[in-house]
């Protein structure tokens, strides 16, 4: 099937507009391959640092004859997705000593989980923990002790802070390892009923609590198709895993076997062997473009649209929202998982999961087919699924079907033509907004401002019958630079009620709301933000504003001269505890959302043009 148009436009675009900087970034990554901090240049104080406590392992890696991977890990057992990582690196040195190579921890990053977090204060460290996990990935492997790289990690930051800071070091072969989800618990509508009928007051604290640890209740990432089990999609879409990784449980022979299979072909893509595959030549223009294309096929989360651009950066790539917007014209809606379904990542998977989603759309000419994979079959490899035959690893041929229809389909019979993640521009700034959840009759919003500067007032003002009526909700100074653009996820039940009830409802904010925003219209990310000047700071109560998801469109209807002469409101007081004081150096540098918001990308850019 030759490629969609689209799809080759769009990289077309893209290769013109990262020439200069993806060419830097290779010349970089050569130089570092050719001169950079290795174990042979390291001294001998160096090196007897590097291998005192190696045990058994120590010979090997004094001697450098043989391959010594690093593993990054962001293991702690507080994370149900990352709890499984505790025995990953003891399992992970037998495995690479199987094909007589050598592996250290080489350090571990922060995970912090939103789900705890959000609603809460520490909600506005969370954006800003993908950069602290880029520099601490870059800090476990500059000591010069590697040849290659496994980096462990799952949700929302993490998985993007891994790759931006490994990608600095691009010259080494690396793999990402899942650990996979949590079995089903609670279904999902149940468990958004009991979150709706809290926030009326018609359920109290218990049963809320009893449906929250129902939903969940094990190890493993959490079974709703939010940015967790969205960066477990972009990197089989990209090739970074070993093929059909992403959603298989945790603690099953089946796991353990892709991750012995991850370390032995990080030995088998060394740059001392005759397949070398290094990170910053697998992510290149079309894999990104990949990653973007799995995004909008399935419906995934929209802090995505905020981290593939600064996973892009970190390779010397340029993408934009209307790159995104453009290949969602053309890319169809094949998944239907919570929230923009009833089924969970469980069941995705059951139905074909990533082998059939990767093979229907590379048969519609939706993917390119010639990325470079860590798999030595290619990028035609992830269109299987991987099984166990006599307690040995292997893959099951594409299916012909999806075994569920209801919850993925085929891209000649996809569930909406394009894949619901759409630009909105306008004289209030430029956001996204994810129609895939959103009943076709919602998409066109024209109501008066209900404006707030806190989510927490808008649920006071909700319980207090204030919102009873057709209302756009803005909640303005929520932006990277405002507070560290925290998820607003206490905003989804109200806004919810409030819909069913009849009303026509929209949000529209600065900040984010992850691949949770369900059925109600909403308008994130917006940039200029609120702070310091943006539009979002002139709004007035009693403006009207109009969003219009088929059109691309988002202003207030306010004449161009009156909006200009208004003065911007001020910010609230800056906020500090729960260290998010320590964070203000991020606030104060950080770009916009659409390039990545990153107070470190941006710093980097400028120290090295």
């Amino acid at each position: 099937m030759s490629l969609n148009p689209v799809l080759a436009e769009v990289t077309d675009r893209i290769v013109r507009r990262s020439a200069t900087t993806r060419r830097r970034y290779l010349d970089l990554i050569g130089r570092q391959r050719e001169r950079g901090v290795a174990r042979p240049r390291l001294q001998c104080g160096n090196l007897a640092h590097g291998f005192a406590a190696s045990g058994e392992d120590k010979r090997a890696i004094r001697g450098g004859r043989s391959m010594n991977i690093g593993i990054v890990t962001a293991y702690n057992d507080m994370l149900s997705a990352h709890q499984p990582y505790g025995r990953y690196p003891d399992q992970m040195r037998l495995f690479a000593r199987e094909k007589g190579a050598t592996a250290q921890v080489a350090g571990g990053v922060p995970a912090m989980c939103d789900g705890i977090t959000q609603g809460q204060p520490g909600m506005e460290l969370s954006l800003f923990s993908r950069d602290t996990i880029a520099l601490s990935t870059a800090i476990a492997l500059s000591h010069g002790m590697f040849e290659g790289a496994a980096l462990l990690g799952i949700c929302d930051k993490i998985v993007p802070g891994l790759l931006i800071g490994a990608l600095r070091f691009g010259h080494l072969p690396m793999v990402l390892v899942p650990a996979g989800p949590m079995p089903s618990g609670l279904a999902n509508k149940e468990k958004q009923r009991v979150r709706q009928r809290f926030a009326e007051g018609v359920v109290g604290t218990e049963e809320l609590l009893e449906a929250e640890a129902a939903s969940y209740h094990d190890a493993g990432t959490c079974t709703f198709y939010g940015t967790a089990n969205t960066n477990q999609m972009m990197m089989e879409v990209m090739g970074l895993h070993i093929p059909g990784a992403a959603f298989v449980p945790p603690n099953t022979k089946l796991r353990q076997e892709l991750t012995r299979a991850a370390m032995h072909r990080l030995v088998e893509i060394g740059w001392d062997g005759n397949d070398y595959r290094p990170l910053g030549r697998c992510v290149d223009e079309k894999a990104i473009v990949n990653a973007a294309v799995g995004l909008v096929a399935t419906g995934g989360s929209t802090n995505l649209a905020i981290h593939l651009p600064a996973m892009a950066r970190a390779a010397g790539i340029v993408i934009d929202w209307e790159d995104l917007d453009r290949l969602s014209s053309a890319v169809p809606l094949l998944a239907r998982i919570y929230p923009n379904g009833s089924g969970d990542v469980n069941d995705f998977q059951a139905a074909g999961g990533m082998g059939y989603v990767i093979a229907t759309l590379l048969e519609s000419g939706l993917l390119h087919d010639d990325i470079m994979t860590v798999s030595p079959d290619g990028f035609a490899a992830y269109t299987r699924t991987p099984k166990l035959e006599a307690d040995r690893l292997d893959w099951s041929e594409p299916l012909p079907a999806s075994a569920d229809r209801s919850i993925l389909t085929s891209a000649t019979h996809p569930f909406r033509s394009d894949g619901g993640m759409r630009l909105l521009q306008g004289n209030l700034g430029r956001g996204i907004i994810k129609t895939s959840a959103v009943d076709h009759d919602r998409w066109t919003i024209e109501a008066e401002v209900a404006i707030f500067e806190d989510q927490d007032d808008v649920v006071a003002a909700f319980l207090a019958g204030k919102l009873d009526r057709d209302v756009v909700v803005v909640v303005r100074f929520q932006g990277p630079s405002a507070n560290g653009m925290p998820e607003l996820h206490k905003l989804t039940p109200p806004l919810g009620v409030l819909q069913d009830r009849g009303y026509r409802v929209a949000l529209v904010t600065d900040g984010r709301m992850s691949g949770a925003s369900g059925k109600v219209p909403a308008a994130i990310h917006i940039t200029p933000e609120a702070l310091p000047s943006g539009p979002l700071a002139r709004l007035r109560e009693g403006d009207v504003i109009r969003l219009c998801a088929l059109n691309g469109t988002l202003d207030v209807l306010v004449a161009a001269p009156e909006l200009a002469m208004r003065a911007p409101v001020s910010p609230p007081v800056a906020t500090e505890g729960t260290g998010r004081e320590l964070f203000a150096f991020m606030r104060h540098g950080v770009d916009s959302a659409e390039h990545g918001a990153s107070a470190m990308l941006t710093a980097m850019e400028h120290a090295y043009a």
